[in-house]
């Protein structure tokens, strides 16, 4: 990858690309581009939805290789749900697209002179920009099988559906799976707002005539690889746990450890949470049967297979397997225990374009207001039509749970930085809680995956229920994912690699072999403090005390069933996480 297309769309004459070197930005990939570009280049205290915002599109920098697990796609901007920096991680085909086509980045830029969606088209030619009012209103689903018709069966889609047009602060960003589907969402902090105020509706990625990016070294390439691979078969969670049931396999986990937050967070056990767990979902899958039911991986190149399909009562197609945080959003967190209602949600957040965790506590939050009752599937069905409608109702809900909560006298709302809590407890898991308070990316379980040593023991063990130690895991692995995030691999290498030296190893060997570099552990640690230093210095610069770096208050006050414990890591050790 050795450019970068830049997409202005304020031209007096209409849109105007450019590709340029990539200079100053070079050796960059996934969070480390969107990161660094959006500190460099985006004025920190601009409007979210203003011209003078931009949208960072990035492969990862083993994305378009043979690598396993390299698929993964980094969109950065200054977040309308937050007001900070943000990166949101995808799946999907287009990341080993347009890295097979050359491109480090794609940057959306400026704001078009009219209100009409344009479509990007994106092949070995370059880029071609254009006008197409018929793309107006559309949702993900219909708009690919559009741009399919359109453009043939083996592209690539990044796209919005109605939330990011109306630029609503939940709206997500889809990119289309391998049977070109739009399943896969860089979904956190109304990225998809950000698209919309650029005015761009769709993206279409045509790799034809690209080739595959060539290792450096072929060899050392080749053996890390296999290495690698081993090493994720080899480990129960990969190798095993998610192939067997996808992420949901967490649910009976969480719910026995007392930290699944049920109907807004107000227990830390959920009585139908057997009913919705990993186990149940799988055992539907393969009993409905049809492809890919109960494993399937979300981009060419993963070996891990952690997600699947979803067909319906009548054996046809819903949506991808919900993921086990769309799960609890839509299920526990809502006192909902019926998986095709949960699914039907699924299919309704990635076709207008919203993010399931947001949407999920929105909706949680709407309940404790008395809109709807929890439980009640068809209620919670009801409330997100209203956002596809851009009722006015909706529209406070595409806003996220801080907004309803504001609007409905909530006091309950599991927010941090404006962003909801995914689906952990931090009173019962006080490690991920540390990571929700301090990470620049408001409330993001995956910026600092506590979880994995707090319940799973997995890379040691930390008591989840004490606050002694919960600072310096939340820190490590906080810089860790930030260096995972650029490399384009899956986040969930992190198991094996945290628990077996010689796959962390492989992955050093894996991408040295690739690159021609020589990186070392202590390379990848200084990755991962660079990008958190301007992530956290434009946080600054926007307006960003300590103060933000705090749980909602009732967290410390409100103790969780059934351990009868509430958050109690001091504010004094929250502002010690980031002095590295």
């Amino acid at each position: 990858m050795d450019k970068i297309l830049r997409i202005n769309m304020s031209g007096a004459d209409g849109p105007q690309w450019a590709i340029e070197p990539l200079g100053a930005y070079a050796g960059l990939g996934g969070r480390a581009m969107t990161s660094t570009v959006v500190a460099a280049e985006v004025p920190p205290t601009c409007h979210p939805l203003s011209a003078e915002n931009k949208l960072v599109i990035a492969p990862g920098l083993l994305s378009g290789s043979a690598a396993a697990m390299s698929g993964r796609i980094s969109v950065g901007c200054k977040s309308p749900l937050t007001g900070g920096i943000k990166e949101a991680n995808a799946g999907g085909q287009p990341s080993q697209m347009l890295a097979r086509l050359g491109y480090a980045a794609l940057i959306l830029e400026g704001a078009p002179q009219e209100d009409t969606p344009y479509k990007v088209v994106i092949n070995k030619d370059g880029a071609f920009i254009s006008a197409d009012n018929s793309l107006r209103m559309l949702g993900n689903y219909d708009l690919v099988e559009k741009m399919k018709a359109e453009f043939g069966g083996k592209v690539g889609c990044i796209s919005i559906g109605q939330a990011g047009e109306m630029k609503l602060a939940a709206a997500s960003i889809a990119f289309s799976d391998m049977e070109q589907r739009p399943t896969r969402h860089a979904g956190r902090g109304g990225v998809g707002a950000v698209m919309g105020a650029k005015g761009v509706k769709v993206i279409v990625v045509d790799d034809a005539g690209a080739p595959m990016r060539p290792p450096k070294d072929p060899v050392a390439f080749k053996a890390a690889n296999k290495a690698f691979v081993a090493g994720l078969r080899k480990h129960p969670v990969t190798g095993q746990g998610l192939p067997a049931y996808g992420t949901n396999v967490l649910t009976n986990v969480v719910n026995e450890a007392g930290g699944y937050p049920t109907r807004n967070f107000q227990t830390g056990q959920f009585e139908g949470a057997s009913r919705i767990s990993g186990e149940a979902l799988a055992e539907l899958e393969n009993n409905r049967g049809g492809e890919g039911s109960a494993t399937h991986g979300c981009h060419r190149g993963c070996v891990i297979r952690c997600s699947g399909t979803f067909y319906d009562k009548n054996g046809r197609f819903l949506t991808k397997q919900p993921e086990y945080e769309t799960v609890w959003a839509h299920g526990g967190n809502c006192g909902i225990d019926d998986l095709d209602a949960i699914a039907q949600l699924d299919r309704m957040d990635d076709d207008f374009g919203l993010d399931t965790i947001e949407m999920g506590a929105t909706i949680a939050v709407a309940m404790e207001s008395g809109i709807a009752q929890f439980g009640d599937a068809q209620g919670a069905i009801r409330l997100l039509e209203e956002v596809g409608k851009g009722t006015p109702l909706g529209r406070i809900l595409g806003s996220g749970a801080a907004v309803t909560g504001k609007v409905f006298g909530v006091e309950r709302v599991p927010v941090v930085k404006g962003q909801s809590m995914p689906a952990y407890d931090p009173r019962a898991v006080k490690g991920i809680g540390v990571t929700y308070a301090t990470t620049p990316m408001g409330a993001d379980h995956t910026a600092g995956y506590a979880v994995a040593t707090n319940l799973l023991s997995i890379g040691g063990q930390v008591d989840p229920l004490s606050p002694k130690g919960q600072v310096e895991l939340s820190r490590n692995l906080q810089i860790a994912t930030a260096a995972i995030d650029a490399t384009g691999m899956c986040l969930f290498i992190a198991f094996p690699i945290l628990d077996q030296p010689d796959t962390f190893q492989s992955l050093l060997d894996l991408i040295n072999g690739f690159a021609g570099l020589s990186m070392t552990a202590d390379d990848v640690t200084a990755l991962g403090r660079t990008i958190l230093k301007q992530e956290r210095e434009f946080n600054s610069a926007a307006g960003f005390t300590k103060s933000h770096d705090r749980l909602p208050e009732y967290l410390s006050k409100e103790a969780l069933a059934p351990h009868g414990v509430v958050f109690d890591v001091s504010d004094q050790a929250l502002d010690e996480v980031y002095n590295f």
